[in-house]
């Protein structure tokens, strides 16, 4: 059976999407080489929200499911809602209507022994508090974006502490630094 992921890129001030689930903030930022492919062959299946469904769909109607990775990955793509009846049917796209944990065996299923990645952090958040994520992955990228959807948004929980997947020690914090870019 493949991993439970949770694959973001997140900006400095720790948001994954810009207000209305907005992922222009992206353009001109770029991930390390190679990680995307690596992404893409590791990928059985997608499990998403209904707001972030919503909002791309606004955007791109009928291509949600053509949209991961720039349509590098095809794949199935399930939707948790509350509300399945009035949602858009699309192809390659099947929405679900239970728990989050039965969500996620749903999916995994259906991934065929690759992972499944996650794309909603209300669902991740649900995940984590589940125990049921096995890695977490984040792309820290050089912008600020003052409001959004934050990466866990969990007031009053419990620390939650993740072992870095490397060589060396695994508590070791990762030191950045930057300067303030050019206006561009």
């Amino acid at each position: 059976m493949g991993k439970v992921l949770w694959h973001v890129a997140m900006s400095l001030d720790g948001f994954v999407a810009a207000d209305g689930h907005a992922m222009d903030w992206m353009s001109g930022v770029r991930v390390t080489p190679g990680v995307h492919e690596e992404s893409v062959a590791r990928i059985g299946a997608i499990l998403g929200g209904r707001r972030g469904f919503d909002a791309l769909a606004a955007r791109v109607p009928g291509k949600v499911a053509k949209q991961p990775y720039g349509g590098a990955w095809s794949g199935p793509v399930f939707v948790l809602t509350h509300h399945p009846d009035d949602a858009p049917a699309e192809d390659g796209v099947t929405f679900l209507s239970c728990d989050v944990r039965e969500a996620v065996e749903i999916a995994l299923a259906a991934a065929d022994g690759k992972d499944l990645e996650l794309h909603s952090q209300d669902i991740a958040r649900q995940c984590v508090e589940l125990g049921i994520v096995d890695e977490f992955q984040v792309h820290l990228m050089p912008v600020m974006l003052g409001s959004g959807i934050r990466l866990f948004d969990n007031p009053g929980g419990k620390p939650v502490r993740w072992d870095r997947v490397h060589d060396g020690d695994p508590a070791l914090a990762i030191d950045l630094r930057y300067r303030l870019a050019a206006q561009r």
